[in-house]
């Protein structure tokens, strides 16, 4: 009588068990359609779409973005995509690695849509410094009027402490191999030689910028490009009477006029691409093998309380 009660409780216990699991599951599934569909602003599964990818904040890495970047390719169902650009900039490294992938993409496309994708370029609130870099790869930028943008330079900053370190009776000592391994070190300033040699790299750094500026700008800016990058800040306006701006307007109305432009079949729909977020198989197994862990601690209470030893099944990792 003990052992068909225990059987039972563990039918039930395995039922209930087997009924959270199909709930994650559907939940997930459930979910991740739901993110999907909520991406598209438009018309939802129609041609013609516009893929959406957000540059936002400090650019200190390049992959995040070079993964919706490809995501947006290697999608059938967009046509064309926009840079959503809302940074101050950041990074030189990243910066350029994402230029040179916009510029790849954009570049192989064809008017079959066989191979890569025009891409265009939308300014937020800010797209400065590197986000205006960043900007400066694609085939046309649009930004708000009110947009600050610019800032085309590069800048190093050091903090001389020394003075700090003299009140605090704090005297470091440095041990190196190399005379400007040290450089920057706050418990010193820069020595003229280290300062030149300094200067010369960001020159270079700066040189790079203006130079990747050129090669998709050169004939539309109205004024020198030294006389535009020497680190001023812009209104979108103003940056369209400059030249560095083509043209003033909004997301969606850009990407109206892209779809316009393009003629692209359909009605017009933004897709903002984003990371999938889905419960993979491995995922999945984490999560069996934590409700099993919990299912024998359970029988391992009532086997204790009903005077039976767990099952060997039960206790197998």
């Amino acid at each position: 009588m003990a052992k068909s009660g225990q059987r039972a409780v563990f039918g039930v216990l395995f039922m209930v068990f087997l009924f959270f699991v199909l709930l994650m599951v559907f939940a997930s599934y459930t979910l991740n359609s739901f993110q999907n569909e909520s991406d598209l602003i438009g018309e939802a599964g129609k041609k013609g779409s516009i893929g959406v990818v957000k540059v936002e904040g400090t650019i200190m890495e390049s992959e995040p973005t070079i993964k919706l970047l490809h995501r947006a390719e290697k999608d059938k169902s967009i046509k064309a995509i926009i840079i959503r650009v809302d940074s101050p900039g950041g990074a030189v490294g990243p910066t350029q690695e994402i230029y040179e992938e916009i510029r790849r993409i954009d570049s192989a496309y064809d008017a079959d849509n066989t191979k890569g994708k025009p891409i265009y370029a939308s300014f937020g609130s800010i797209a400065a410094s590197g986000g205006y870099y960043i900007g400066a790869a694609t085939r046309k930028i649009y930004s708000n009027a009110g947009t600050l943008t610019g800032s085309i330079g590069v800048i190093m900053q050091f903090a001389d402490l020394s003075k700090v370190f003299e009140l605090a009776r704090v005297k470091p000592e440095i041990i190196k191999s190399g005379q400007f391994k040290d450089v920057g070190n706050p418990h010193r300033g820069l020595t003229d030689l280290e300062r030149s040699m300094l200067e010369s790299t960001s020159d270079d750094v700066h040189a790079q910028f203006k130079e990747d500026i050129l090669k998709m700008r050169k004939d539309r800016l109205k004024k020198p490009l030294d006389e535009l990058a020497q680190g001023q800040v812009y209104s979108g306006r103003e940056a369209v009477t400059l030249g560095l701006v083509d043209e003033i307007s909004g997301l969606w109305e850009s990407g109206r006029k892209i779809h316009a432009d393009l003629k692209l079949e359909g009605d017009f729909g933004l897709k903002f691409v984003k990371e999938k977020e889905k419960t993979s198989f491995m995922e999945l197994a984490r999560s069996l093998e934590e409700a099993r862990s919990s299912l024998t601690m359970v029988k391992q209470w009532l086997g204790s309380h009903l005077g039976e030893a767990p099952s060997a099944m039960f206790l197998m990792r």
